[in-house]
């Protein structure tokens, strides 16, 4: 889904920064790239540039936990112990923490079922303008079956399709979000 929206914001002439962790999907020439390993450095990284932008779109988010110690060298079976693991910072909420008003955020939420009361708690937790209901599902596959929820409660439906295709539409409704 990022490369294709990566793509779509190209083609429709904007200028396009992508932050991404560890991928093998090749992305447009015509972009700033930053490449990010860990949940720290994306949110660094995303903090970081959100202020230079009008509009950011996390299509994917970061690890939700992170080992709480690690290891200097490799855990083996017999030295194997309970793994506790800490929560990392919600890296598109801590974005919308410090947006300013001409800015505008776009998040995904990745569910297992139609909780559209989730979906709607995460856009208003997160003071996202847009949130793409998205069904685990679709990870992994061409195409996507989203809803749009609006911070106004407008709720879109109907884009089921490649994701390639989404990504256009999507480009263009956050488009009017500054509108």
């Amino acid at each position: 889904m990022g490369a294709a929206l990566a793509r779509a914001t190209v083609k429709a002439g904007h200028q396009t920064t992508l932050i991404l962790g560890p991928v093998e999907v090749a992305f447009p020439a015509e972009t700033r790239r930053f490449d990010v390993e860990t949940a720290a450095q994306m949110l660094e990284a995303v903090l970081r540039e959100f202020p230079k932008h009008d509009l950011l779109i996390m299509a994917a988010a970061v690890a939700d936990y992170r080992p709480k110690r690690q290891s200097p060298e490799k855990l083996t079976r017999d030295r194997a112990r309970l793994l506790e693991l800490e929560p990392t910072e919600d890296v598109i909420a801590a974005a919308g923490k410090t947006k300013q008003g001409h800015q505008r955020t776009v998040g995904f939420s990745l569910e297992s079922s139609s909780h559209m009361e989730r979906v709607v708690d995460k856009l208003r937790k997160k003071n996202l303008d847009l949130i793409v209901y998205n069904p685990v599902r679709t990870i992994g596959a061409d195409s996507i079956e989203p809803a749009l929820v609006y911070a106004d409660g407008r709720i879109e439906k109907g884009f089921n399709g490649l994701k390639r295709e989404f990504a256009d539409t999507l480009i263009e409704r956050a488009v009017e979000l500054f509108q």
